[in-house]
């Protein structure tokens, strides 16, 4: 067990399965006291119990009271907050029948990814960075996608809220750096969570794993082995970034995949 994040609190959001539970683990081994935060109460107390050392919570993302109340209580219970993980996000599968290309989007579908992808992030924030800087500094670690960096045929609103949470790290990272607070991003390709491999069909993986550069998908320890590096003083001199955590998947030419094909039927490398 590490002891590089002892002594401090963190917030992990979206923690009742897949990245968020991982990266609870993992901020706990390292000596973090974790609140583990969801809007499903049964859920997160499930989840929290999995967990050695962490706590859980529950509040709403949507409401600014809500989060402004979460912040209150985490205050009030531990005087502090040094570390935040915005790794909660709309990926229901409802949401996914309803997010579709320009034309073909539900409104609300995009109001509802907007509201907890990028204005639940920021609320967050809001409402815990006096805070940070009032012990001293924090690190702000936030779950963005391939989707917010590159065009798809689908997922509209998702893609457009992660491109929000992207540059509103960026923004967070300039405003409060003096006050020593650092924020990135890590642009997260496909992940194994239970979730995924559940209702991800087979052909789609296989059209994913193609495109990675490194032989296996992501899991979540993965992610979480990055948040717990981005959280801790052995990225201290990292902030404003955002860090593709992808397998390589958005580090080669469009052609990677067809062009791995030509030349394994051709026998070289020669174009």
């Amino acid at each position: 067990m590490s002891a590089r994040l002892n002594g401090r609190v963190a917030i992990v959001t979206g923690a009742a399965g897949g990245i968020g539970i991982a990266t609870a683990r993992r901020l706990c081994r390292d000596g973090a006291t974790v609140i583990m935060a969801d809007i499903d109460k049964s859920a997160i107390a499930a989840a929290a119990a999995r967990v050695d050392g962490a706590e859980a919570d529950n509040f709403d993302l949507t409401s600014e009271d809500s989060v402004a109340d979460f912040v209150d209580r985490i205050m009030t219970r531990h005087d502090r907050i040094d570390i935040i993980h915005n790794n909660a996000a709309l990926q229901s599968e409802a949401q996914r029948h309803r997010d579709l290309d320009v034309v073909n989007l539900d409104v609300e579908a995009w109001d509802a990814a907007m509201a907890v992808n990028a204005r639940g992030p920021m609320l967050l924030c809001k409402h815990a960075i006096p805070h940070m800087i009032s012990a001293g500094g924090g690190s702000i670690v936030h779950s963005a996608s391939g989707f917010g960096v590159l065009g798809e045929s689908t997922l509209t609103s998702y893609g457009a809220s992660k491109a929000a949470l992207i540059n509103l790290s960026r923004f967070i990272a300039t405003q409060y750096g003096r006050q020593k607070v650092r924020s990135n991003v890590i642009v997260i390709g496909f992940v194994l969570t239970e979730v995924a491999i559940a209702t991800t069909p087979q052909e789609i993986k296989d059209i994913i794993a193609a495109q990675h550069l490194l032989p296996a998908l992501g899991t979540p320890e993965n992610i979480a082995d990055v948040v717990a590096f981005l959280a801790s003083d052995d990225s201290a001199f990292i902030t404003g970034a955002a860090i593709p955590v992808d397998g390589g998947f958005t580090a080669h030419q469009p052609t990677y995949a067809d062009m791995r094909a030509f030349f394994e039927k051709t026998g070289g490398t020669k174009l």
